[in-house]
């Protein structure tokens, strides 16, 4: 503890919290990925189409992971950050048992909204305890660090997930026979969710950095932390509008934006047949134009520094199209394995599972290191790892989706699988650095609802729905998927123009930071 009774930066207690986020980031995607091993037997038992389980991984989760991430991350810049991860975490980890107790399709997708809005407090908390608990020569590394748990909780997951659900079959393969008489994905769902509710007591006791410590800038205590969480809430509904003085030019904007909004969706909806889907995808674009509105009204600074930044728009565009084809990859993977090889659940979640958590985690943290060594010597090399990325994706997926001996599609699955991560942790990081200590929680829910919208929503739905259209049209089962998600590959184009973008414009946004924050009026000591 410093003079103030703040723990050290960088010290004992910043290590603990590390390590203790990073478990906590293992269990949001233990939870989060299951879905992706235990979906052809959801498949099934559901009788849903493969663009339904993209819905189910995708849409159901992200939109109101997203919402909610906007409010829950200003709690996060204005409240106790260990208390609103210890709450979401005890929340995730009870919607996510809780769909073990799913008969219908319905059910199981108003428990994954549950899950999305649990999990949508985790990481704006997160980001913001540890940019204060280090410094930001290091923070693509530590960052890198934290995102790991997305490897090595995608990789239990589907470890645990697969064999729960074999293991589970085997021993009660009449599903009347079962304990409540749950089948095998169902008592996956529960057996991975309720350990989350004991980690959340040990999250309540991490100690909380400084506000602005890491980087010397005082940031003032919130009196009234819920009302500011309140207004945000309110600002991601049209009534945000109501702050301006003379609201009626705001609303009419808002009007004309919602019926675009409602005249796309409408439109995608006629042409895939997916109700469900595209006004879930339309209410979130429409309540993320809304708070977009309301930010400007309420925190204009806030607003500047975030969408007055081009450097962070074309980053925030460009790293999310990446997440498409990773969120894909994930949804689909142990599905292409099966159909395609004909390997069970025991063995994909074995392999599956061991090689993403070991090479994702390898490129996850490797990415970060690289990340913040080009840093030091060029302005733009974080920006630089991304494109790295792009390189390595493109040939590494074909590869093991085309390969037909199975063993060499898993030493290219190794490849994609080191290379795609690599990305994580430079994101944040990125955004991080172009924005005040006292937004980063907005910013990086910003962040975190634009991977969810761009990639995670429309990633597995969208490769799901052209596995429905091309099996429609003649192929099996094994090669629509297979089509799918190589077509998926070709958003790396838009990744990589927007990633462009952003070289061009970071260099002097960085530079000018702290003078842009001075002249919309915020106090730098």
């Amino acid at each position: 503890m410093n003079q103030n009774n703040y723990p050290e930066i960088g010290g004992k207690s910043a290590k603990k919290a590390l390590v203790l986020l990073v478990i906590v980031y293992i269990f949001n995607f233990v939870d989060r990925q299951i879905l992706s091993v235990l979906a052809e037997d959801i498949k099934a038992d559901l009788s849903i189409s493969d663009s339904d389980l993209g819905f189910l991984f995708g849409t159901a989760f992200a939109v109101f992971y997203s919402i909610f991430g906007i409010p829950l991350g200003k709690l996060a810049d204005v409240w106790s950050r260990k208390n609103l991860l210890s709450l979401g975490l005890a929340s995730w980890s009870i919607m996510t048992a809780l769909s073990g107790t799913a008969k219908t399709f319905t059910a199981l997708s108003v428990y994954r909204f549950g899950v999305g809005i649990g999990e949508s407090s985790a990481s704006p908390a997160s980001y913001s305890i540890l940019s204060d608990y280090f410094s930001p020569k290091v923070r693509s590394t530590i960052l890198s660090i934290y995102s790991s748990g997305v490897y090595l909780g995608a990789g239990i997951g589907l470890f645990l997930g697969g064999w729960i659900l074999q293991l589970w079959t085997n021993a009660f393969p009449e599903p009347s026979n079962a304990p409540f008489g749950l089948k095998g994905w169902q008592a996956a769902f529960m057996l991975v969710g309720l350990p989350g509710v004991v980690l959340a007591f040990f999250t309540w006791n991490i100690e909380e950095p400084k506000r602005g410590a890491s980087e010397g800038i005082e940031t003032p205590e919130e009196p009234h932390p819920f009302k500011m969480m309140m207004k945000e809430f309110i600002g991601v509904s049209p009534f945000g509008l109501l702050y301006s003085q003379k609201p009626f030019k705001p609303l009419i904007k808002n009007i004309l934006i919602g019926l675009l909004i409602f005249i796309i969706c409408q439109q995608l909806t006629v042409v895939t047949g997916d109700l469900v889907q595209w006004t879930a995808f339309g209410l979130g674009a429409y309540f993320l134009a809304c708070w977009i509105q309301s930010l400007q009204i309420r925190e204009p600074a806030t607003y500047e520094m975030i969408f007055g930044s081009r450097a962070f728009i074309f980053s925030t565009i460009g790293f999310p199209f990446i997440s498409f084809v990773t969120y894909s990859m994930a949804a689909f993977g142990p599905a292409f394995y099966m159909r395609n090889h004909g390997i069970n659940e025991g063995e994909v979640a074995t392999i599956l599972g061991l090689m993403t958590a070991f090479f994702g985690t390898v490129g996850v943290i490797s990415g970060g290191v690289i990340g913040d060594k080009l840093r030091e010597k060029y302005v733009n090399g974080r920006l630089y790892v991304g494109f790295g990325v792009i390189l390595i994706a493109i040939p590494s997926g074909i590869a093991f989706l085309y390969e037909e001996n199975l063993y060499l599609s898993y030493f290219y699955y190794a490849f994609f699988q080191v290379s795609t991560p690599m990305w994580v942790g430079i994101a944040p990081a990125t955004a991080s650095d172009l924005v005040m200590p006292r937004m980063r929680g907005i910013a990086t829910a910003f962040y975190i609802l634009m991977v969810s919208m761009l990639g995670l929503a429309l990633g597995p739905y969208s490769v799901g729905k052209l596995s429905d259209i091309y099996f429609a049209n003649g192929f099996s089962e094994a090669e629509a998927l297979r089509t799918a998600l190589a077509l998926g590959l070709s958003v790396l184009v838009i990744s990589a123009v927007a990633l462009i973008g952003a070289c061009y414009y970071l260099p002097k946004e960085e530079k000018t930071r702290l003078e842009r924050a001075k002249l919309l009026g915020e106090k730098i000591d």
